[in-house]
């Protein structure tokens, strides 16, 4: 098993969650532990060398179809690079789990780092 960071359309209350990750176990929410960049333009963009904010989402524990799966859905490794990373969960445990990034900026930055944060923006 894989810990898995998602931050976009896998969290709960998105449109690719129930098809990619109902079948997980939920771990926890956290955010990164160190600072990168989000930017969206309808799906979000996690940029690794900018450092503007942590990215929050959630981590769940995955098996290797599921990872393989996601990593289709994501394009890895021609457009999304998975890479482990630090996340701090809630509960102040900290874990490596896998992050998608993309290689550049794409999109309107969203300082927060919280897609949640620009998805109820769009829709004010």
């Amino acid at each position: 098993m894989e810990y898995l960071f998602v931050y976009g359309s896998l969290r709960k209350g998105f449109w690719n969650h129930e098809a990619y990750l109902k079948n997980s176990k939920f771990v926890g929410n956290g955010k990164t532990k160190h600072k990168y960049a989000m930017y969206a333009s309808i799906i979000p963009y996690v940029v690794e060398d900018e450092k503007i904010s942590h990215i929050i989402g959630e981590v769940y524990e995955v098996n290797k179809e599921t990872l393989e799966r996601i990593d289709s859905l994501e394009g890895h490794p021609t457009c999304y690079k998975r890479k482990k990373v630090p996340i701090i969960l809630e509960s102040g445990k900290e874990i490596e789990a896998w992050l998608y990034f993309y290689p550049e900026p794409y999109g309107v930055l969203v300082k927060t780092g919280d897609y949640g944060d620009y998805m109820r923006d769009r829709h004010v």
